[in-house]
Formats: C-alpha cells, structure tokens, sequence
C-alpha cells in the first residue's frame, strides 16, 4: 500500500479536486484505490450516522467498497468541539490510524488532509503526525498566490524530506499561466521540488448556479424558477451607458448581471446576450416589460435587499469556495487531471 496524503496551506485550494482526480487516474490505470478523510470539516447526515460530505460524495463517485466508518472515521461538530475544550474527546488518533490499517490492501490510500499542515493538532492528528505515522508522501496543493506558493512548495519540501512526493499549483490565473509554467515551475524543479502540473483557474469549477446565487444573497425569485439550475461561470455589473454595457456583455458567456433595479435598459440590453440571471438590487421588483421578456428568454431574475457594492462583496466572499459535487464538475475534473497531471512522473517518484 502507498499512502498519498493530500493537503495545502490554506483552504479552498482544491484538495478534493486533486483526491477525486488523481483517484480517477490511478482506477484508470488498473490500481486498488481507498480514500480516507481524518478530519470531516462538513458533517452530513446518512441514517443516523454523521459522516464527512465530501468523504460520502467521492465513495459514491468512485464506487468505493470500503464503509463510511473506515472513509470518514472522524468529524468535527459543534459538539465534537465543545467536548474537545471541557473535558476532550477519545483517542481520535487510534480511530483514523485503526480505519488506515484496514485498508491495507489498497494499491494507494488517497488521505484528504486538511487546510494547512497544523490543522488537528490539539486532537494530535495534524498532517505531519499523520504522514509520519502512516508513512505516506506529501502531495501539497498550493493555489497560485504569487511568490508566496513558491515559498510554500519549497518550504514543504525541505521540512518533509523524502515523505515530500510533489506538489501541484492550482487555480492559475490565465495571465499567469505562462510565468508559472516556464518560470516557476522550472525554478521550482532545479531546487529539487517535483511540480506534477499546473491547473489553469477553471471557469466550470469555480461556476455557481443560479439557485446557489439566490441562497448566497438572500433573494427573491421573480420569475423562470425552473431555470435555476443553469450554472454562473462570470459576473457583470451594469451601471454603465447602455452602447458599452452591450458590447461589455458581448464578451462574457453564461453570466449573472448585478444592477439597480431602475436600469431597465440595462436589463432588457443583458438579456440580448449570454445571460444566466440577472440580480436587482435595492430589494424592489422588475416593471413588466423586463418580467416578461425575462419569461419569454428564460432568464430568471433575482431581486436582493442590498446594495449594489454589498452584493457584490457578498459573491466575491464566496467565489472560488465552490464544491466539487456536481457531476458537470466531475467530468471535469477528469478532463483537467488528464491534461496537465504528470501520472507518470508522479508514479516513478512513489513507486
């Protein structure tokens, strides 16, 4: 068995991206492969038992014959932590360490650490106690921050030593993926730090629906509610002239438009182009002539109670923070792994 643990320095840099990837490839390829999540952070209920979402989602999605008890043998919870601060819980250690040895069998064990290396340490089950007890290698996940991600592969690299497998750096910005491909990967590289692939940010990934837009923002649904389901890959804010708000919208596919609910031209201009939703702010409703060309496009429309800027924030908070558990998303996640992961490579230097 070959334990590979996946795990970053911050969150939302696409760890289960990489699991469920690299999964799929090592299954391809002809491998038994387990999958163990120490640490739930997204408790969910199945029958009377709480379980991590993620864990459940890729059991279901690899066909995964291993129990739910084995795959996610702890999680957090309210109480979990409470109990962890008044009087401490059982010996979480012994349970993830028990549920690893059972899967022993396994070709590779692919382990979903946590946001960054220290996570778990007042449970003593951090990533690096983890990776030393299991004897796994480290596949680090850093999202592309500038100089910092390069500071992080290295850092990691030379903290870890030979149970450091290679990193991937993830959610590069397209004008950037130039500079991380011939520059710092090669920098990386000569420093002795295995860059196993550099993922472009990726628009379907990182996409919302509609419906979810409408749970982030608190609104209100005027029309086309069947149309909720229709995925937001880019975001526009009409308070423009109507001549450069058309030609601005031109350029952007399936997108949700933001305006003030009295910029009808707005509106009505959006819903000639490649528009998903539109969001009023102010908390008032659309006048007719909007409504019903909405209805007859198929456009739903989204009045919220904040301004402009705060609703904005709002999906900015969130953008980038989107779950993997749609299978749209699924595919492609296989479709990005067997165009920029190095499997190979990654094997040679496992095997």
């Amino acid at each position: 068995m070959i334990p590979i643990f996946v795990a970053s320095n911050t969150g939302y840099s696409g760890r289960t991206f990489v699991c469920l990837g690299l999964a799929m490839k090592l299954i391809e390829q002809g491998y038994k492969v387990g999958y163990l999540k120490p640490i739930g952070k997204m408790p969910v209920k199945k029958g009377k038992d709480v379980y991590d979402a993620d864990a459940l989602f890729i059991k279901e999605t690899l066909g995964l014959e291993d129990s739910m008890e084995v795959i996610s043998p702890f999680v957090q919870t309210y109480e979990s932590q409470n109990l962890l601060f008044e009087s401490g819980l059982g010996n979480v250690k012994k349970n993830i360490l028990g549920a690893f040895k059972t899967l022993k069998k396994k070709d590779f064990v692919i382990i979903g650490g946590a946001s960054d290396l220290f996570d778990g340490s007042l449970l003593g089950v951090n990533a690096l106690s983890l990776i030393h007890d299991m004897k796994a290698y480290l596949l680090m996940v850093e999202p592309w921050r500038g100089e910092a991600s390069a500071d992080v592969l290295y850092g990691a690299y030379k903290f870890l030593g030979e149970r450091f497998g290679g990193g991937v750096i993830n959610k590069v910005p397209v004008s950037a993926v130039n500079h991380v491909r011939e520059t710092v990967r090669p920098f990386l590289e000569k420093k002795g730090v295995r860059v196993f692939g550099a993922f472009p940010k990726d628009h379907t990934l990182e996409a919302v629906t509609v419906r979810q837009l409408n749970d982030i923002l608190n609104g209100k649904v005027l029309c086309c509610g069947d149309r909720l389901d229709e995925y937001v890959e880019n975001f526009s804010v009409g308070a423009m002239d109507v001549d450069s708000a058309l030609a601005h919208f031109r350029r952007l596919q399936n997108k949700a438009v933001i305006t003030g609910v009295h910029r009808a031209d707005i509106q009505l201009a959006a819903m000639e182009t490649s528009t998903k939703c539109i969001i009023l702010t102010g908390g008032l409703s659309a006048n007719d002539v909007v409504i019903g060309k909405a209805q007859g496009k198929g456009i739903p429309i989204i009045s919220v109670e904040d301004d402009t800027f705060s609703t904005i924030d709002k999906i900015e908070v969130r953008m980038g923070k989107t779950s993997i558990r749609e299978k749209r998303k699924v595919e492609r996640v296989k479709e990005l792994m067997d165009a920029e992961f190095d499997l190979k490579r990654f094997l040679k230097s496992v095997i």
